[in-house]
């Protein structure tokens, strides 16, 4: 199977003849056949997706196809989309089919991608390995003894392993992104507010976005340019004006033939405990930007450290909040143990919920409890508004913030199941844009030793989107083709 790069580069082949969408969805399915074993996907949408794709082909010989003809999307397992399942990996929603479309999806449909499967992910978004889905781990494609990331784990193996062309995932804390560093691909978090979340299961509601997860930042650009903007379900979703971004992807020409200011973070480059390879990758990387011309300085963050603690209390409180509609009463699975109505409540919760989620959700209960509100609850969000402030403060100095997006490369399955608190600290470098809402891109930077994938994260100011992605088109050229780039 010929292996596209960019979308556009698949659109030239389907032009000229020299494949269909049948032939691509043909191509994909036995590929997911063959990797099965990786479990990236929970259900595929076989006969669907060979129907939507003849229909297609046929509005490409009139001419009459959208911009995305011939894009075969997978959609992480927290999107819902009419008359199919969705479970966000757990138990609790079994047999739950949506009787609606997420906004973001219904886009995406409607320029005529192509929706192949739903994909694996922790349950309910909780978790940076992939490892917490009632459907079982997903495996890294460069590794199967290796974790893909999380919570978008399927998502991110399917674009490595060409399952499908790109994916649809969701990134509360880094779940697009660590993923994506962890397989080699491209995952981008927008800025909070700039896609719509109607349709996507919430963990926590104030940090949650829709992102995309491809091969190239030119299909990242163009699936946002064609998801963002006003909702009418969603109230949180910004009326900005959305910029042409897969148009706009030449960094001299937005930028205005100007250098730009890149901040990178001390403790990446300094701290023990980020891996000496992705150290190393990243001193390369800043002396070839210095070396183009680009003013390139460290930045220190003394609130960086407190960017995680304050994530998992305000995360966990809201998760218990969200995550009590789920309780065996209207829809999903419900105990067989029920002899009353809190019987019912305990039983289905505690069978129905995995031991991550159960955590958190207890957790978030905890600091929202009348006695301890004051001293968790509210301190978190005073130290957001302390976080958010002093990013904006190095925003204004600094076109982007430059560091890698995970400490270390892929972890063998199980290594940190047993410690959450190394697991969680697997996400110290991209919970920030999160807590603050700005937009921050994962882009592959090549791999170690053993041949596992090291990703470098940037992240620029809120709803600065054509900026950083012109720019991050031009670092991954600069990475992969340094004699190119002018």
């Amino acid at each position: 199977m010929k292996e596209y790069l960019t979308l556009a580069d698949l659109q030239r082949d389907l032009r000229a003849g020299n494949t269909t969408c049948v032939t691509l969805v043909g191509q994909y399915l036995a590929r997911i056949r063959e990797y099965q074993h990786l479990n990236a996907f929970v259900e595929v949408y076989t006969d669907e997706a060979l129907q939507r794709a003849e229909a297609i082909d046929e509005r490409l010989t009139n001419n009459q196809a959208g911009r995305l003809a011939g894009l075969v999307l997978g959609i992480k397992d927290v999107l819902c989309q009419a008359g199919h399942s969705v479970q966000a990996g757990s138990h609790i929603l079994d047999q739950y089919r949506s009787p609606f479309t997420a906004t973001a999806v219904q886009r995406l449909l409607d320029e005529d991608a192509i929706i192949i499967g739903r994909q694996n992910c922790d349950e309910f978004a909780m978790g940076s390995s992939n490892e917490s889905s009632y459907f079982g781990p997903v495996r890294n494609a460069a590794d199967p003894s290796r974790v893909p990331g999380g919570s978008s784990g399927g998502s991110a193996v399917a674009v490595q392993a060409g399952l499908c062309h790109a994916s649809l995932g969701s990134d509360t804390g880094g779940s697009v992104r660590q993923p994506a560093a962890f397989c080699g691909v491209v995952g981008l978090k927008p800025s909070y507010g700039r896609v719509s979340r109607w349709g996507l299961i919430a963990y926590a509601s104030s940090f949650d976005c829709i992102g995309p997860i491809t091969r190239s930042v030119e299909d990242a650009a163009l699936l946002l340019e064609i998801m963002a903007g006003h909702d009418e379900f969603d109230s949180t979703v910004s009326t900005r004006e959305v910029p042409d971004y897969s148009a706009q992807l030449d960094w001299m020409a937005v930028s205005g033939q100007q250098p730009a200011r890149v901040g990178y973070l001390r403790e990446s480059l300094e701290s023990e405990a980020v891996a000496p390879e992705i150290r190393e990758r990243l001193g390369q990387v800043i002396e070839q930007l210095r070396a183009d011309g680009h003013a390139v300085e460290p930045v220190e963050m003394p609130l960086l450290k407190y960017c995680l603690p304050t994530y998992y209390i305000l995360t966990t409180a809201e998760a218990s909040s969200n995550l009590s509609r789920f309780d065996g009463v209207r829809y999903g699975y419900r105990s067989e143990d029920t002899p009353d109505l809190e019987r019912l409540y305990k039983n289905t919760r505690t069978e129905g919920f995995g031991d991550e989620v159960r955590r958190r959700i207890l957790l978030g209960t905890f600091v929202l409890s009348a006695s301890y509100y004051d001293a968790y609850y509210t301190k978190a969000q005073s130290v957001r508004k302390l976080i958010r402030q002093e990013t904006e403060r190095l925003l204004t100095h600094y076109d982007f913030i430059l560091s890698p997006v995970t400490p270390t490369t892929a972890f063998r399955i199980g290594e940190k199941m047993d410690d959450p608190l190394q697991m969680y600290l697997a996400d110290i470098f991209t919970v920030q844009a999160n807590v603050v809402g700005t937009p921050a891109i994962a882009i592959p930077a090549g791999t170690d030793q053993e041949g596992l994938s090291i990703g470098l994260q940037l992240m620029t100011r809120p709803f600065a989107e054509k900026e950083l992605l012109a720019f991050s088109k031009y670092v991954s050229d600069l990475i992969t083709m340094p004699e190119k780039v002018e």
